[in-house]
């Protein structure tokens, strides 16, 4: 997936993540300086925000992905390998943020507590923390049963979303051609399981944690609102 990532995510609105960082910062914790980026991928978002002036670390469970952010930033950022349900060694940031739905991934409730219990704990006092998740409504309405493809001169892929076995849950089944040599195909398949949770729910483990104070805006509006495609939480660690 990593090789291709990049080119599937082009139209993706990464200045919209950057922006609505710098706005929440702005609001809430003025003087951010230093940002983890939790389920970082391929790094777009955490250039984006090294050149707003940040001074930015990124996590990642896949090596793949790492590799191909660290090719793009290959100095002035700390690329990490890690699990973002037990981060080890990582302290004294002033924001930590997770984007694109990373959270949609961890399909446990103790997986979800367990990471929140890591940004928590790599966070100063009055820390922010900042993470986005598909809305319940969104994948009832806009994924469940949909296909997606593409074709291009190097690269084709159809793309088949599921309910899951779970309430909430999506499988999104991936077929890739990815072009080889002239004339030839290589073909690869992905899985991938995304879980939704109530936000209500979010909000009582966020709590739970030990943030203070919660607000969920959606679709990057920076207006407070709990209904859109994508819900973002800004969550503040109690000083």
């Amino acid at each position: 997936m990593a090789q291709v990532y990049d080119r599937l995510m082009e139209s993706a609105p990464y200045d919209h993540w950057s922006e609505f960082t710098q706005r929440m910062v702005e609001l809430h914790h003025p003087g951010v300086t230093q940002v983890l980026d939790l389920g970082c991928g391929t790094g777009e978002i955490t250039l984006k925000l090294k050149d707003k002036g940040y001074k930015m670390t990124g996590v990642d469970l896949s090596e793949e992905m790492l590799a191909m952010a660290q090719q793009k930033a290959p100095v002035g950022i700390s690329w990490l390998c890690q699990d973002m349900t037990d981060l080890k060694g990582l302290r004294g940031f002033d924001c930590v943020i997770s984007y694109c739905d990373v959270f949609n991934y961890l399909t446990s409730e103790e997986h979800v507590q367990k990471a929140f219990r890591s940004a928590y704990e790599a966070l100063e006092p009055s820390g922010l923390f900042l993470f986005d998740v598909h809305s319940i409504d969104h994948i009832y309405n806009h994924m469940y049963g949909q296909t997606f493809a593409e074709v291009y001169d190097d690269l084709s892929y159809i793309w088949f979303c599921d309910p899951g076995e779970r309430e909430g849950q999506v499988v999104h089944d991936l077929t890739f051609f990815l072009e080889s040599s002239v004339g030839a195909y290589e073909r690869f398949d992905e899985k991938h399981v995304q879980q939704v949770y109530p936000i209500e729910k979010l909000k009582q483990w966020i709590l739970q944690t030990g943030f203070d104070r919660v607000q969920v805006y959606s679709d990057f509006s920076t207006e407070p609102s709990e209904d859109g495609d994508r819900l973002f939480f800004v969550c503040k660690k109690e000083s």
